[in-house]
């Protein structure tokens, strides 16, 4: 059972996820500090395939930036590609979490940061790293 100060934060929270929904398409399901802090976790569903479709694009280069300016790049690897999931054949699947390793170099981001992903033209703000 929430407080009843937990309540309105809790609304927050959903309100800025239905909001995320609308704008990009996807349902951001997380976004956590992973490989020992040396990485970043972001999982979504795709809720409107035609507005995640940037987010799903391979040649777009996804990245979340903070309120001091830093820029958390994919990291492309030589042997893996890309540490990140795109549509194949244009094929998305709505009952698939899809996910994005962000690098988090010297641990800058901690949980509770909050960040923006920026995909091309399109920005999500308010992602709290958990």
């Amino acid at each position: 059972c929430a407080t009843a100060a937990a309540r309105p934060a809790a609304d927050a929270v959903a309100a800025e996820r239905r909001a995320h929904e609308e704008a990009c398409g996807i349902r951001v399901e997380a976004l956590r500090v992973s490989a020992a802090g040396y990485m970043l976790d972001f999982r979504y569903r795709v809720t409107d395939p035609a507005k995640a479709a940037p987010l799903l694009d391979g040649r777009q280069r996804p990245y979340l930036t903070d309120a001091k300016g830093a820029k958390l790049g994919v990291p492309d690897t030589p042997i893996l590609g890309s540490l990140r999931q795109t549509a194949r054949n244009g094929k998305v699947s709505p009952e698939h979490t899809y996910f994005v390793l962000f690098a988090n170099p010297g641990k800058y981001l901690h949980p509770g940061d909050r960040v923006t992903l920026v995909v091309g033209d399109a920005r999500l703000p308010g992602l709290t790293v958990e």
